[in-house]
């Protein structure tokens, strides 16, 4: 009657889930759970993994373990914890999912100093785990559900191991892999709870598709997706040229943005393929150059060359100045201002600085024994020669900004600093026999009074200067068009050192991949501003977005060589179906998006087609050097070139 009665006291007690209270003078079970589950409750359901754990209210006689049994499971092993108040008990025999079992405690648990323990039951029933995907593996490498799973094969085969067996049946009917189209599968078991998934048709290359096992597979299983990217096709989309011959197509095909569709009243280059009238400044300086290459290569006549040359200064000479600064954009028709934003309705000193680079570079190209030539020359020079860079140094200041408009005056208020893309906007400044600056504000302004180095080691490879870990690629090539940076040095930077560990710091980048996006790779790499599938942005390591930008890897050719070329044979024979068009490459693609642009702009084809002859040839470096305003300009700001 004694027993009855404390096992009613328990259960009244046990659904509160306090201690068992006994009398006094012996000790309490405190807490009793298997897995994370209480057993002090009315037959709880626990979970068939997981030891039986015992906490009492003072240390037991461990000699008395054997008081407490499981019927059914003779085989118990006891592992006494924490001076003896915790009890974790161990069944040789596994539980059966949906039996109830009596863990019985018996009257003869002693504790240490002799209390007693008035004996109990406790019912509780195994429930059946939920089903759970242990893993799924493709080529030996374990997918992750909660990242990209990158360099899918078009044919891929899966490992699936999940917690218990199931019909293959339930897989084959329930488990999906869509991407651009629901592809087919067929899954077949290998061993006990092992199954292998092999897809029935090819998946598309570079592309997004998504693993699923719904919850429709198992009891209470929850619904497991894995997002997969596809390898890269390598099948070539062209036709295999030599090297050679693939440089001269690049060339080419990049030079008709600025010969087919260059705007046909002013001669100007188009800010990008869908800018109508608008004519690009900056755009316009290397399109000028490109214009050279075109005659050095054949692709049109000097005669033709010339007479675009001579439509473009015409153009240039009567179109909007500020203080003999031409503005960003210009409208291609009437030659006025075309605002770049509300109040850059004015000069633009840096997209000026990469049309004199043009201009100037063109003026050294021109025949001088050839009176029309010789006139062209003159004209350009007269047009350079009206530039004030030195006005841009505001209130004297030691420092040139960028821009100045009559309305807003200096109201955009931007100072230029280095190091970036404005170098040539010093060493032209400098070079001016008109408007000159001096050495104290090159070095104040673009060196920051020798502030601006780096110093850092990305990858292995220290970086003279600049901020993070380089910046954009477009640094390393605007103001590099024309101004050779082979031996270009001033007391703080050796350039071609900068340009070569920029260039290489941003494909090791590229390699290491740290965000995960799709295609990055030793030969698919190259951050810099373009646009991207949310708008227009200065991609780098330090504003990675997925966007590969074809321009950056291919106008690095004169410091990385191979590995511009490298990139340069996967954009076109590999890529080439989505990424080469009317006019050469098209601007960016982010594969993991999903997104290839359709757009081409000016500032992204120039430096494509000139930095590569000045890697076969150095062209447009030796003109440009050749001018003995740039010689002078650099002497005085104390460059060794």
């Amino acid at each position: 009657m004694r027993y009855f009665l404390i096992a009613f006291l328990f259960t009244f007690l046990a659904c509160t889930d306090n201690p068992i209270v006994t009398d006094p003078g012996s000790f309490q079970l405190n807490t009793a759970k298997k897995g994370n589950v209480s057993l002090l409750g009315s037959n709880p359901e626990v979970p068939l993994e997981g030891d039986i754990i015992l906490t009492f209210s003072t240390a037991i006689d461990p000699n008395t373990n054997n008081e407490i049994s499981i019927p059914g499971n003779d085989n118990l092993t006891f592992e006494n914890l924490d001076k003896n108040t915790i009890i974790s008990i161990k069944t040789a025999e596994p539980f059966i999912a949906g039996e109830t079992y009596q863990l019985v405690i018996g009257d003869g648990l002693m504790g240490a100093n002799g209390e007693k323990f008035p004996g109990l039951s406790l019912s509780f029933k195994i429930v059946k785990p939920p089903l759970d995907l242990i893993s799924v593996s493709q080529g030996g490498k374990e997918l992750n559900a909660k990242k990209r799973n990158l360099d899918i094969p078009l044919r891929p085969t899966f490992q699936i191991t999940l917690s218990e067996d199931i019909d293959v049946s339930v897989l084959n009917e329930e488990v999906l892999l869509v991407g651009k189209k629901n592809y087919g599968i067929s899954v077949s078991k290998t061993s006990e709870a092992n199954y292998e998934l092999t897809t029935t048709e090819a998946l598309a290359d570079f592309s997004k598709s998504n693993l699923l096992f719904p919850s429709s597979i198992g009891s209470d299983f929850e619904t497991v997706s894995f997002e997969l990217f596809t390898e890269l096709d390598s099948t070539p989309k062209f036709p295999i040229i030599s090297d050679e011959e693939l440089l001269t197509k690049v060339q080419e095909q990049t030079f008709k943005y600025f010969w087919d569709f260059g705007h046909p009243i002013s001669g100007l280059a188009r800010e990008r393929n869908t800018s109508g009238d608008i004519v690009t400044s900056g755009g316009s300086g290397f399109g000028l150059m490109a214009i050279i290459v075109g005659v050095e290569r054949g692709f049109i006549s000097r005669t033709e060359a010339v007479e675009r040359w001579q439509k473009i200064m015409d153009f240039l000479e009567n179109a909007d100045r500020f203080h003999g600064v031409w503005p960003h954009w210009i409208n291609g028709v009437s030659g006025k201002v075309q605002p770049f934003s509300t109040k850059d309705n004015g000069g633009d000193l840096v997209e000026t600085a990469f049309l004199v680079q043009g201009m100037l570079t063109v003026r050294q190209y021109l025949n001088p024994n050839d009176p029309t030539e010789v006139a062209l020359a003159e004209q350009i020079t007269e047009l350079w020669e009206g530039v004030e860079w030195n006005w841009y140094n505001k209130d004297d200041g030691k420092l040139l900004f960028w821009h100045w408009s009559p309305q807003y005056n200096w109201e955009m208020n931007l100072p230029i600093r280095g190091h970036n893309e404005t170098h040539i906007v010093y060493t032209l400044a400098a070079a001016s026999p008109t408007y000159p600056i001096d050495k104290e504000t090159y070095i104040n302004g673009y060196t920051r009074n020798g502030s601006f180095t780096n110093g850092g080691t990305y990858y292995g490879i220290d970086l003279p200067t600049g901020f993070g870990s380089g910046g954009p690629l477009f640094f390393a090539h605007y103001s590099y068009i024309g101004m050779d940076p082979r031996n270009l040095q001033d007391e703080y930077v050796n350039y071609w050192d900068q340009n070569v560990a920029h260039t290489q710091i941003n494909r090791a980048y590229c390699m290491d991949n740290p965000n995960n996006f799709v295609g990055y790779s030793k030969d698919c790499w190259g951050l810099t501003a373009s646009d991207n599938n949310e708008g227009y942005s200065a991609h780098s390591p330090n504003n990675d977005l997925g966007v590969i930008t074809p321009t950056a890897a291919i106008s690095s050719i004169p410091y990385t060589p191979e590995e511009s070329l490298d990139a340069m044979r996967l954009f076109y024979y590999q890529l080439g179906d989505r990424l080469w068009g009317e006019y050469g490459f098209y601007d960016a693609f982010n594969p993991t998006a999903d997104w290839y642009a359709s757009s081409y702009l000016a500032i992204d084809q120039g430096p494509i087609i000139c930095m590569i002859e000045n890697y076969r040839t150095g062209l447009l470096w030796d003109l440009y050097m050749s001018a003995p305003e740039v010689k002078a300009g650099l002497d005085l700001l104390g460059f060794t070139y």
